[in-house]
């Protein structure tokens, strides 16, 4: 047990899970896009839906997405902030199916148009998991840097991946793989203890059998 376990993570408040739980899924959305967000479409689930909007819910994700710390104390203010900066923001609700009450479906643009579609929610004390992005499985903290490897699911692939890792000095914490089918595509969810060299995973992008790569970098480039 930790200090953040008594007395929860330093904030803006009012609820480490429906505040500042809310506040970094945003951010996080927006570090795996990789880019500025220019469109959001936000679907509330469960009591993010039902209570959130007493909580701050909808403003925090919204300063998340803009980039905002869960401790800025601009959170409330983060709905005029992103129409100044030309962010558009929407909400609508949804039902996840076996989801956690405070979670959320994010669906966002960048300003190149890339796209991205990420499940998450907020667990306590500021903590958040990732359960979903673009449609298939990829649960992590997003405590630690993260590689989501889409895949063929075919002999070999996982080797490779890790043998590229390893010769860019990068440790492996943990790998999860998940496949929709024998044969059919598949995921590696890869949490590393150092953040991956640009070089290294855009050599990860062109090498075969691998179909996308997903990266949470943690620290600003």
């Amino acid at each position: 047990m930790n200090i953040l376990d008594i007395i929860g993570p330093v904030m803006v408040g009012p609820s480490s899970s429906h505040t500042a739980g809310a506040a970094r899924i945003g951010q996080i959305t927006g570090k795996l896009l990789g880019e500025q967000v220019k469109t959001a479409h936000i679907l509330l689930h469960g009591s993010f839906l039902a209570t959130g909007k007493g909580h701050g819910t909808d403003r925090a994700l919204v300063a998340g997405l803009l980039g905002l710390a869960v401790d800025d104390r601009r959170i409330p203010e983060s709905f005029e902030l992103a129409r100044e900066r030309g962010l558009e923001f929407s909400f609508g609700s949804v039902s996840l199916q076996n989801a956690h009450p405070n979670s959320v479906k994010l669906q966002v643009t960048g300003v190149s148009g890339r796209q991205l579609e990420v499940i998450a929610a907020s667990v306590g004390g500021g903590r958040i998991r990732i359960h979903e992005i673009d449609g298939l499985r990829a649960d992590f903290s997003a405590e630690t840097p993260t590689l989501v490897v889409y895949n063929k699911d075919r002999p070999g692939v996982v080797v490779s991946v890790s043998l590229k890792l390893g010769l860019a000095g990068v440790n492996i914490g943990t790998m999860q793989v998940y496949r929709d089918e024998r044969g059919g595509h598949a995921v590696m969810v890869i949490e590393v203890d150092q953040e991956v060299p640009v070089e290294c995973i855009a050599d990860l992008e062109y090498e075969s059998g691998i179909e996308k790569v997903t990266y949470l970098c943690l620290e600003d480039r």
